[in-house]
């Protein structure tokens, strides 16, 4: 066993660099100099506040999991918490501070086309597992063959299972399927990079959306309709935040937070407690029985609750900031997950992940031309399948704060699809493996 213990493992002190980073994005990309204008021209702050933690992690000064041996030969193994509490207590928070002001008319106006790019996401991750493995099949039957409990395709399974859905679904596909669980690091790894790889080109085409706009054709109408709305909302209850407007909002954010979780042990423990299907780690309804699932429902439902008392007001002191800093701080703590050397440690399967996200991202783009839907409702269509609700609220939040919730409310529907999406990918990529 290898020591991959990095050089700080205190969360403390990672949370501290985390920040570091994104005062230095934050400082630099508002700079007058003409050097770090020209700079952000091109490469967008939101990329360098995920990517910057990912260098970190990669050159060893921290990592998400660890293990560590001791000169007695004691190992202990670690793992970073940072992530767990940004994507369980402040991605809640932003999601109910950046729905106080919501327009869910104006949401509703945006037409069937954000729920159309979110499906063509499903369908192309489920065809494209398939076609990879054959495509892949060809040239190397060994990266995609094994037998039993070996046999590749089941561990692609969980792979289907987390891109479609989330992690709930992933792990279901693992227990379904029955693949070895000491090959199943490597699948994790496909994972990573690859969605990663594609959550970075994501975030560089937000500072190109308008050119990808105009090829697409695109009309974004609707959408500058709810990011108008809502910023003329916010400017005409704007004032200056006292500090018991600071302590209010966040008492709000972190009231519902609290809720959210209790209601989600709440839910997920009756369900499975009550109903078998829920219960059983087998089943294509296990998902419904994950705490994240109900957590991020119930924060969604109380925030638009909100948005219809006086509580809405508060968005003139502020509000959708104080969840953006949150959700920026999600970013980097998601960005912390990728180390770029992990590409090198499988890259048999690290083609088929590609292979994978092409056909999904190639698909995206064809029915995004056929319908002419913006560059906005083909990223946050995407991450709804590939992040879940940790990513693509990101992604919508960084076209605008008002759209943070559009990209939630695709990413719950995930989960609902995701374990059925699944099964019926891995039952093609099988047949794709025996051909």
């Amino acid at each position: 066993m290898e020591d991959t213990s990095p050089l700080f493992t205190d969360d403390t002190i990672v949370f501290g660099l985390l920040m570091l980073m994104l005062g230095f994005v934050f400082y630099t990309s508002t700079s007058v100099k003409p050097y770090w204008q020209k700079f952000y021209k091109y490469i967008p702050a939101l990329l360098m506040a995920y990517m910057l933690p990912g260098v970190l992690t990669t050159l060893g000064i921290i990592a998400p999991e660890w293990t560590r041996i001791t000169e007695s030969g004691e190992v202990i193994e670690g793992s970073s918490q940072v992530y767990y509490i940004s994507s369980r207590y402040l991605l809640p928070a932003a999601l109910v501070l950046m729905t106080l002001s919501i327009d869910l008319k104006a949401i509703y106006n945006l037409g069937p086309k954000a729920l159309i790019m979110f499906l063509t996401g499903t369908v192309g991750i489920i065809i494209g597992g398939p076609i990879a493995v054959l495509l892949v099949s060809i040239v190397s039957p060994e990266t995609v063959g094994g037998a039993g409990p070996d046999a590749v395709w089941r561990g692609l399974s969980t792979l289907a299972g987390s891109w479609i859905g989330g992690g709930a679904n992933q792990a279901a596909m693992l227990e379904i399927y029955g693949y070895n669980t000491e090959n199943y690091a490597g699948m994790v790894i496909v994972d990573i990079v690859v969605a990663n790889i594609w959550m970075a080109i994501l975030i560089l085409g937000i500072g190109k959306s308008e050119k990808i706009d105009k090829w697409l054709k695109a009309d974004t109408s609707a959408i500058e309709v709810l990011k108008e709305k809502v910023s003329n909302y916010a400017a005409g209850i704007s004032r200056n935040p006292s500090l018991a407007d600071y302590m209010v909002i966040l008492g709000i954010a972190f009231t519902v937070v609290g809720i959210s979780h209790f209601g989600a042990s709440g839910i997920s423990s009756f369900l499975k407690s009550n109903f078998d299907t829920v219960s059983d780690t087998t089943s294509a309804m296990s998902s419904f029985g994950s705490q994240f699932f109900w957590m991020i429902s119930i924060a969604t439902v109380l925030g638009i609750a909100l948005s219809f008392t006086r509580f809405k007001q508060y968005e003139g002191a502020g509000a959708s900031k104080l969840g953006s800093v949150f959700i920026w701080i999600l970013v980097a703590s998601i960005g912390m997950k990728m180390d770029i050397t992990k590409i090198a440690d499988n890259p048999g399967l690290i083609i088929v992940g590609l292979i994978w996200m092409i056909i999904h991202v190639a698909l995206m783009f064809l029915i995004a031309k056929i319908i002419r839907a913006p560059y906005f409702f083909l990223a946050v269509g995407s991450k709804a399948n590939i992040g879940g609700a940790a990513s693509a609220p990101v992604v919508a939040a960084a076209f605008h704060p008002s759209l943070a919730t559009v990209g939630v409310l695709l990413a719950v529907f995930g989960y609902v699809v995701g374990t059925y999406g699944a099964m019926f990918c891995a039952e093609l990529m099988k047949i794709a493996a025996a051909s």
